[in-house]
């Protein structure tokens, strides 16, 4: 898989993202780099620790979040994403659930949509990923929560629906990532059967 200037091997290696939050509230460290410069010096640390990918995200989505607009979300991460492209070729990955969004970062220089609500939330989405060409990571996600026999059958039926959409509008599959969002509308005991049974994601290959 390539993503960016970058070759990823998807057998027998693990890569690290980042996640820079520039928002004021997310849940694990709302308000602490949503200045751009500390939000930059974050990143060189974590490029320092060994990241691979950095994951840049305007809002939250932690549980009872305050939505933002489009504008004040596209304020929010793109000065920071332009920095990063002039001074890395590392790897970037724009989190967001809004169209707007994701094609104004990537023309800013983002390599990866990542939508924790896998092309379903904005009609758009799919549209914007296949006339950019970025690569694609399809959170999965859901409203209500259902019981651990059923969140594999339901999260197939997820995927299948985003992955769908995207090849439809030209998306290339080697381009595509799948991502079960452990904690977006799952219960504990969901999560850990899930992360249990990990292997049961490469059924997408």
């Amino acid at each position: 898989m390539k993503i960016g200037n970058r070759e990823f091997q998807t057998k027998g290696h693990t890569y690290v993202m980042g996640i820079l939050n520039v928002t004021p509230d997310s849940f694990s460290d709302g308000g602490k780099w949503n200045d751009r410069e500390r939000a930059l010096k974050h990143v060189e640390e974590m490029i320092a620790e060994g990241m691979d990918i950095v994951d840049i995200g305007g809002e939250s989505t932690r549980p009872n979040y305050t939505p933002v607009g489009v504008q004040e979300e596209i304020e929010r991460v793109l000065p920071v994403i332009e920095e990063l492209r002039a001074r890395t070729s590392l790897p970037i990955s724009i989190d967001t659930m809004k169209s707007d969004v994701a094609r104004a970062a990537v023309n800013a220089g983002a390599d990866i949509i990542n939508d924790v609500w896998g092309m379903q939330r904005d009609p758009d989405m799919a549209r914007v990923a296949g006339e950019t060409g970025c690569g694609v990571i399809i959170g999965h996600n859901r409203e209500c929560t259902g019981t651990v026999d059923t969140v594999f059958a339901q999260m197939y039926g997820f995927f299948e629906t985003g992955i769908r959409r995207l090849l439809s509008r030209g998306v290339e599959r080697d381009k595509i990532c799948i991502d079960p969002d452990i904690g977006f509308g799952k219960t504990y005991e969901e999560n850990l059967y899930i992360l249990k049974h990990l292997d049961w994601l490469e059924s997408f290959q």
